[in-house]
């Protein structure tokens, strides 16, 4: 029997949804506040729909994009939890809308809108889109629109693989 979407999930559940060994969820608990389940009597825990959400944001980050936990938390600080729940769910427009949004607040607030524009050259490079200064020097210029969709595919998924091999190799070390 399926829950309804919108039910709350126990640990096991959303352990077993995730592929994850409960004791990481509680793990992350501990290093992202975000995460916030419900406790009922006997600290058994019931996850909504929006922990969930974010913990499968998390968890892309972590293990198929390869960022470290200090790098998600920084991301959880700067741009919310709306925003690693959109990457989570591959929704990189709302994530580019969310960072843009960002970046116009910020903007407005800062006199020189140098906040705005770091945090949204940060927010390009996690999406891989445009280029960090650094790889601008390095890498060769190839316009986007050059790339075909199935392309642009075949890249991603050579990204995600080459950093689930980074992710495996620091594991072994």
């Amino acid at each position: 029997m399926d829950k309804n979407p919108d039910a709350f999930r126990t640990i096991s559940e959303v352990a077993e949804d995730m592929n994850l060994p409960q004791h990481v969820l509680r793990f992350w608990e501990t290093r992202f506040s975000q995460i916030k389940p419900m406790k009922r009597g006997g600290g058994r825990r019931y996850y909504r729909p929006n922990d969930v959400e974010l913990i499968k944001g998390i968890r892309h980050l972590l293990y198929d994009q390869g960022y470290t936990i200090k790098g998600v938390q920084k991301l959880l600080r700067e741009n919310g939890n709306v925003y690693v729940t959109a990457l989570g769910a591959g929704n990189l427009e709302a994530a580019e809308a969310i960072l843009a949004s960002r970046q116009a607040s910020d903007a407005m607030d800062a006199e020189n809108g140098l906040i705005g524009k770091a945090k949204a050259k940060v927010g390009r490079r996690f999406l891989g889109v445009g280029k960090t200064e650094q790889s601008e020097a390095s890498a060769p210029s190839v316009n986007e629109e050059q790339l075909s969709k199935d392309n642009k595919a075949l890249l991603q998924e050579t990204l995600f693989d080459l950093l689930e091999c980074k992710r495996l190799l620091d594991q072994s070390r």
